[in-house]
């Protein structure tokens, strides 16, 4: 294959099926659904904020996976965000079925009720987003919902917030320090 001649000195070609883990979404989070009075919860990576206020965010649910059909039916959730102290549960949950296994149960995971969907928040998560779905036309084609939040729940942290993202074939790089910037931003 013939270098461009406008290739940087120094960097060489990176397989495109790798790009996901220099553009990750962001922190991985617990998605919660409650439908026909089951409730599950899934390890979710895939999402995106869409607007500040009202606060919208878009994610992605393969609908290979059991919360698909829930979300699908009862048009809302809970995304909880977990910190890094909850990894083995966040794996845990993405790595099992909500068709066969009460994940709450299995990985310790306490679910409290929510206020405003019937999606459960999760107590030991730093914070819990209240969702409804409000558009969902390119689910049959991506699996791509976009969300509205309804209630935002955060509990005050005694130390920084590190959560884990998801870089792929069971990576995680660990969130934590923050830096502040002028921004220019009101």
């Amino acid at each position: 294959m013939a270098r461009s001649p406008h290739a940087a000195p120094g960097k060489r070609p990176l397989p495109l099926g790798t790009v996901y883990r220099l553009l990750e979404p962001g922190p991985v989070v617990l998605l919660t659904t409650a439908h026909r009075g089951r409730l599950n919860v899934m390890t979710q990576s895939w999402h995106t904020m869409m607007e500040f206020e009202p606060p919208l965010v878009g994610c992605v649910v393969s609908e290979s996976n059991h919360t698909f059909e829930a979300l699908t039916r009862t048009r809302e959730c809970v995304i909880s965000i977990p910190t890094v102290e909850l990894a083995r549960a966040v794996v845990g949950c993405g790595n099992t079925s909500g068709r066969t296994l009460d994940k709450f149960a299995a990985f310790g995971l306490t679910a409290e009720p929510g206020t405003r969907v019937a999606a459960p928040r999760i107590a030991e998560c730093r914070a819990d987003l209240e969702c409804r779905v409000i558009d969902a036309r390119l689910k049959s084609r991506y699996n791509f919902f976009v969300l509205q939040v309804l209630a935002a729940w955060y509990r005050a942290p005694r130390e920084p917030l590190r959560t884990l993202h998801h870089l792929g074939r069971g990576e995680f790089m660990i969130a934590g320090r923050t830096r502040t910037l002028p921004s220019g931003a009101k």
